[in-house]
């Protein structure tokens, strides 16, 4: 593994042999959108696609295989391009990130990695992909593996994230936090009792850290999430719901060690997976910890980090890199290694989904929330407005055309991209916009009497505000939608 490289993936130098030529150059757009995106990674002689764990405990013929056929398939985005290429080695991961650092601590040099994976199975951006699917794949699902090597022998620690797994949707609409709905047609249980027995099987027990609000438009979500996880009286999994913003208001982040203390003995039983330099197998990692908020990004890695770090304390000091008083946070150095990569994980889960950086990554850097941290997030808020609403639909088409969800059709028949827009796309916005210039426009260019500059003030004020209430009140028509695919992922 010291050997071992991984390289960004290149921008693509191939073509679509489409007959329409505007299309054509559409779908070669999407394509680059993908690529081009920042944390996608392949390695010719390392398995990225597998924890440490599970590669320890492969049979002889799994070996033999390509790294293509034996990888796990959640994380092969590239996966559907190479169907004709089973022989090719090399293998496309999208890692949100991948950081491979010397450390130093007690004058012990060690290295510390930190691995995202983000599967590629109901894949997506924020608003247009939520939930589950039928499969009990879940949306924005991330398995994330910490690890330690020193001296020949490794250790690692895994967690993962994912959208609450049931089935609701949260479509944009032009309001800056669209309701969230939950579907009343479907068999929730079902795809719930599908996710789960598949993060049983792969991670063994499971402790569900549920970060959601407590009240207001998320307190259905938490309750559904809890009442279901009860109906399945599944002693595996273990459910714990902690109201992020509520414990922290006020700028108390350091409430959030409540939440840490409280799985403490929980994270100690499911330990973290140890090898010796002999190859020895000294711990086993149980279970994980599956978190969530709203969009398993900016709350969740915060308390997957502070886990990671417990977890990592205990991996040093029984490597004999610390001492058995010592404390990781006293490690200057380390510390701020640490906790940039852990921000820059952050950062490229929440670019992949969000379409910015992550929220409160002033903490993970830092230790402590800022006022500019605050700052920070009111902008990249503001980004995550205007992109959720008018550019997610071209990226939703994108991923889904990368990965073959969407399969061009060679013919000279329509596509949907071709799809028109209804007359109040168009004409609403122009309404609008006059309404509101000659608003301005009378208020700069005062009429004969005050009584004459207010009518046409209030004229023009009142038909700008009304049309832009029609459009709020029709936002759905307004956003820009996915056109290639209408599933599941879009109710």
């Amino acid at each position: 593994m010291y050997d071992s490289k991984c390289h960004p993936i290149p921008p693509p130098c191939s073509a679509l042999h489409l007959t329409r030529t505007q299309d054509n150059k559409t779908f070669l757009s999407m394509i680059n959108n993908v690529l081009t995106t920042d944390g996608f990674y392949f390695c010719t002689d390392y398995d990225l696609t597998h924890t440490l764990q599970r590669l320890a405990d492969v049979s002889h013929d799994f070996q033999e295989m390509s790294l293509l056929e034996r990888a796990d398939q959640r994380f092969v985005w590239n996966g559907s391009l190479l169907r004709e290429f089973l022989a090719q080695p090399e293998v496309l991961d999208p890692d949100p990130v991948i950081v491979m650092k010397p450390c130093r601590v007690n004058g012990k040099i060690f290295e510390w990695i930190l691995i995202s994976r983000r599967s590629c199975f109901r894949a997506g951006v924020r608003y247009y992909v939520r939930g589950i699917d039928s499969e009990g794949h879940a949306a924005n699902f991330v398995e994330t593996e910490q690890i330690v090597l020193y001296n020949g022998g490794r250790a690692s620690f895994v967690q993962t994230r994912g959208s609450m797994p049931f089935f609701w949707s949260q479509r944009p609409n032009l309001k800056y936090k669209p309701k969230p709905l939950i579907s009343k047609n479907t068999n929730h249980m079902d795809g719930f009792q599908r996710h789960f027995d598949s993060q049983v099987l792969i991670y063994g027990k499971q402790t569900i850290l549920n970060l959601i609000n407590q009240k207001g438009s998320e307190k259905p979500l938490e309750q559904a999430f809890a009442k279901m996880v009860t109906g399945m009286e599944n002693g595996m999994i273990k459910y714990v719901a902690f109201d992020f913003h509520k414990e922290c208001s006020g700028m108390r982040w350091d409430r959030l060690n409540i939440l840490v203390d409280n799985v403490a003995e929980t994270q100690d039983e499911y330990s973290y997976f140890m090898v010796d330099t002999a190859g020895k197998v000294l711990s086993q990692q149980k279970g994980t910890f599956r978190s969530n908020c709203m969009d398993c990004l900016d709350r969740t890695n915060v308390i997957q980090s502070m886990l990671a770090r417990r977890s990592i304390q205990s991996q040093l000091q029984r490597m004999g890199v610390l001492h058995v008083a010592q404390r990781i946070e006293e490690q200057a150095d380390f510390e701020k290694i640490y906790k940039n990569a852990w921000a820059d994980n952050a950062n490229a889960c929440a670019k992949q989904y969000a379409g910015t950086g992550a929220l409160k990554t002033d903490f993970t850097r830092t230790g402590k929330r800022t006022q500019m941290g605050l700052v920070m997030d009111g902008v990249n808020s503001a980004i995550r407005y205007y992109k959720n609403n008018f550019s997610d639909g071209f990226r939703q088409d994108s991923i889904d055309l990368f990965l073959g969800n969407y399969a061009v059709d060679e013919t000279d028949g329509p596509t949907p991209l071709r799809i028109q827009k209804d007359w109040k796309f168009l004409t609403l916005p122009i309404i609008m916009v006059v309404a509101f210039s000659m608003c301005i426009i009378c208020l700069l260019m005062a009429g004969d009497t005050w009584t004459e500059t207010l009518a046409y003030v209030l004229f023009w004020g009142a038909a700008a505000a009304v049309t832009a209430a029609v459009i709020v009140f029709n936002g759905r028509d307004f956003v820009d939608a996915p056109k290639l695919v209408q599933k599941e992922k879009m109710d």
